[in-house]
């Protein structure tokens, strides 16, 4: 079993940390979720990604938004999407970095992502059959997700 550490080192009384191993979602849609809501609070983060998940926000796509289609609720950006699978599985790591603040007795209404990074977690090799006696490889890619969230200074 390997062990995790965190990319970023912070104030443990400032801060709190949540994190996701090897979660079966796409990397792409997990990296244009993260950069979306770096900075928010973790209040508007929550509420952003349930509107995602119903469809009613969609995130804008900025590095991987060849051939992606335009929403016209996105701000500032053309390119967007609803990654709901993607969308749920972070804010499920989002409810976690909330109750980590709790438990560090920090003011949730203060606390601002300042750390969201999706990484590349571990593969699995599989291989597809064909026909004539003939197969193709296929490899899944899993992703790390990493939430750190500060109390921002008066």
């Amino acid at each position: 079993m390997p062990t995790y550490r965190y990319s970023i080192q912070t104030d443990p009384d400032r801060s709190a940390k949540a994190s996701a191993r090897d979660i079966d979602i796409s990397k792409k849609a997990a990296r244009e979720i993260c950069n979306t809501i770096k900075g928010m609070t973790i209040h508007q983060c929550a509420e952003y990604l349930e509107e995602v998940v119903e469809k009613k926000a969609a995130v804008p796509y900025r590095r991987y938004k060849r051939n992606v289609g335009h929403k016209s609720n996105v701000v500032g950006w053309s390119a967007g999407r609803f990654p709901v699978k993607a969308a749920s599985e972070i804010l499920k790591v989002v409810r976690n970095l909330e109750n980590n603040a709790e438990n560090n007795q920090l003011q949730l209404d203060r606390c601002r992502i300042t750390h969201a990074v999706t990484l590349i977690g571990t593969r699995q090799k599989a291989i597809f059959t064909r026909a004539h006696g003939r197969s193709s490889p296929k490899v899944r890619q899993f992703v790390h997700i990493e939430l750190v969230a500060e109390v921002a200074e008066v």
